[in-house]
């Protein structure tokens, strides 16, 4: 374990990796509007009051505020939360209010909305395509290497030669698929179905649960089957597939996104792993310690969950919009403006409860929790 940073260099970091991303975030909101002929008022790095800015000469006012946990853009004419038209609205000159946000049709608003998290996934793509061109890629094929004894492969008779090809019924390409599957499902019982010497296999595993720290001091719960990898290889990528090395990769942990949050929602995998600003600005200030390339990979990992968090179909998110949208363009009118008030309400309720969660989980990461404990013990 090495000493952990300090806090000038965990917020120097925080900042660094995410002001870029909440700007490449909401400059994709922006062009995409502007691309449509809609105005925007502002174009705000972080929220709160004004600490600096200036005012362009389309009269959008860019700006930083002084709580840089996100931004926002506000299209001319969006004066509601659900950006439906309104009396003000109305009583605008027709000129002007052609240039709102609400003045174009479902596919547009929807194309700028979505614009952001895209831009996101673009980001990230172009960093991992850029890790592949540079150092290759890893490739073993889905094979046992070996097996340890004991472990949960020797105990459903796995055997070094065996070709994997299910696990839990997901196919499972290489060993990485493999490794990747087991990691995020400590102590879950799964089918596995493979190939020895030319005959199907099929067997059940539960896989083990393993506790591991990191060089900070950080414990993980992840799981573990037991088995070796087969010979590595290491494959250069050329320019031109390096973007389809980094797409697959995006996929790849949007996958594991996904099957993380559905191990919490179902009880599997608890809610204290969720972590908030504070858990990833200690994390940000751990990785640039760690080196550029550390650093670089821990902003491609931060763009997709923040183009993945901002997809989910939640008011007050990206996602929640595209959900009205989707509604929209099916009914052939808007959702009731009443009833997306009180939709966009209550995801606000539920976004600034999962904020106090996140917080309270990042509190006890720290150690404050305890350190209370042993003041009071």
């Amino acid at each position: 374990m090495i000493e952990t940073p300090g806090f000038p260099l965990t917020l120097l970091a925080f900042i660094a990796m995410i002001g870029p991303l909440v700007f490449v975030h909401e400059m994709g909101h922006y062009l995409a509007g502007r691309w449509f002929g809609i105005g925007a008022d502002a174009f705000s790095i972080g929220f709160g009051r004004e600490i600096a800015g200036f005012t362009d000469r389309h009269g959008t006012r860019w700006k930083f505020g002084w709580l840089p946990l996100g931004g926002y853009v506000r299209f001319a004419g969006d004066m509601n939360p659900a950006s439906q038209p309104s009396a003000e609205w109305l009583a605008l000159p027709a000129a002007e209010r052609a240039r709102t946000f609400q003045s174009k049709p479902v596919w547009q608003r929807a194309i700028v909305v979505a614009a952001g998290p895209v831009v996101n996934f673009l980001v990230a793509i172009l960093i991992l395509a850029g890790f592949a061109h540079f150092y290759g890629t890893r490739h073993a094929p889905a094979t046992v290497g070996s097996v340890v004894a004991g472990s949960p492969a020797a105990k459903a008779g796995l055997r070094e030669g065996d070709r994997l090809l299910t696990l839990g019924g997901r196919s499972v390409d290489d060993f990485a698929g493999i490794a990747e599957y087991a990691m995020l499902r400590p102590g879950e019982t799964i089918g596995v179905t493979g190939e020895r010497a030319g005959r199907p296999i099929a067997t059940t595993l539960t896989i083990g649960t393993v506790e591991q720290r990191d060089r900070f001091g950080n414990a993980y719960r992840i799981g573990r089957v037991g088995i070796g990898s087969p010979p590595v290889e290491y494959r250069p990528v050329s320019l031109w597939r390096a973007p389809v090395e980094g797409t697959i990769q995006v996929v790849a942990i949007v996958r594991g996104s996904l099957d993380a949050l559905g191990q919490i929602f179902t009880g599997r995998r608890s809610v204290d792993e969720l972590g908030g600003p504070l858990r990833i600005a200690k994390i940000s200030g751990e990785q640039m310690t760690l080196g550029w390339p550390a650093f670089i990979g821990l902003i491609a990992l931060v763009s997709i969950n923040l183009g993945f968090i901002n997809l989910l179909p939640v008011p007050m998110l990206d996602g929640g919009h595209l959900f009205f949208y989707a509604i929209e363009a099916v009914r052939r009118r808007p959702v009731e403006p009443h009833v997306q008030e009180w939709a966009f309400r209550g995801g606000l309720a539920a976004i600034l409860a999962l904020m106090l969660l996140v917080t309270f989980n990042d509190l006890g990461q720290l150690g404050l929790w305890r350190n209370l404990a042993g003041l009071i013990g």
